[in-house]
């Protein structure tokens, strides 16, 4: 498989003149997602971490709560397709119709899954939640090198876990979300650190992981305050410049 980055000749302007320069772009792939056989969805993504993008991806559905749900795995030689099997076909009261979609993140059709209110006691300091966006802003590579991709990191409240980049803000939380599952993390007291806008898509997939804060780079729409607010989680947004505003649940920051 290739890698995530191409070369192309483009022509730069300075001002003054113009010259041929080889310029980093990131590469866009589509992945097809099957379950139990049947393609249920094709996800524009960068091509990376393709094995926690299906699994997250189908955490977020409902359809997978656990490693053990998982029978297999099959990854394509040119890495276009992911295959996952579950323990129990069927599993999660989906019909593969119904989740089918073509998209770097849109809703699923169908009403909103109910899920547990997140109740945990986690807690961090706004101190903490800048220094967090200022390590993340300055760990993306991918970014660097191109300027085109989003970045989400999974932390506890000390350090960060894991850090995803992709094309596609949704697919950045989906990874996230496999990755904790193949690796069996907890996620009812870790932390979300995200840049991008955070909609209501990106709040319902934290819920579906029982997240209790996410310490977002950019603002949130109206829809998904409303359901933050809802799930019980903590919305620490708009964070940059050494300031922060905290949309819901303030009582997980410590000032």
């Amino acid at each position: 498989m290739k890698g995530p980055i191409e070369k192309i000749d483009v022509t730069f302007y300075n001002g003054k003149e113009t010259s041929m320069v080889s310029e980093p772009v990131i590469r866009e792939r589509l992945l097809d997602i099957f379950l139990n056989d049947s393609r249920i969805a094709t996800i524009a993504c960068t091509g990376i971490h393709i094995e926690e993008l299906a699994t997250g991806f189908l955490r977020s559905m409902g359809v997978l709560n656990t490693r053990d749900d998982i029978e297999a795995i099959t990854v394509s030689p040119e890495g276009s397709r992911v295959d996952i099997l579950t323990q129990c076909p069927g599993q999660g009261g989906h019909d593969p119709s119904d989740l089918f979609i073509l998209s770097s993140g849109a809703k699923a059709r169908g009403s909103r899954q109910k899920k547990d209110l997140v109740t945990s006691d986690t807690s961090i300091s706004a101190k903490k939640a800048i220094e967090f966006m200022e390590k993340l802003l300055s760990s993306s590579q991918l970014h660097k090198e191109t300027h085109s991709t989003h970045c989400s990191a999974l932390a506890d409240t000390e350090k960060m876990i894991v850090l995803r980049d992709d094309i596609g803000r949704h697919n950045t939380i989906d990874m996230l979300g496999g990755y904790a599952l193949l690796a069996g993390i907890d996620c009812s007291d870790k932390i979300i650190v995200k840049t991008g806008r955070f909609s209501s898509e990106i709040a319902e997939k934290a819920w579906m992981l029982g997240i209790p804060i996410v310490i977002s780079h950019s603002v949130p729409t109206s829809e998904a305050v409303d359901i933050v607010r809802e799930a019980g989680i903590t919305l620490i947004g708009h964070v940059r410049g050494g300031t922060c505003k905290v949309y819901s649940n303030e009582r997980r920051v410590r000032f």
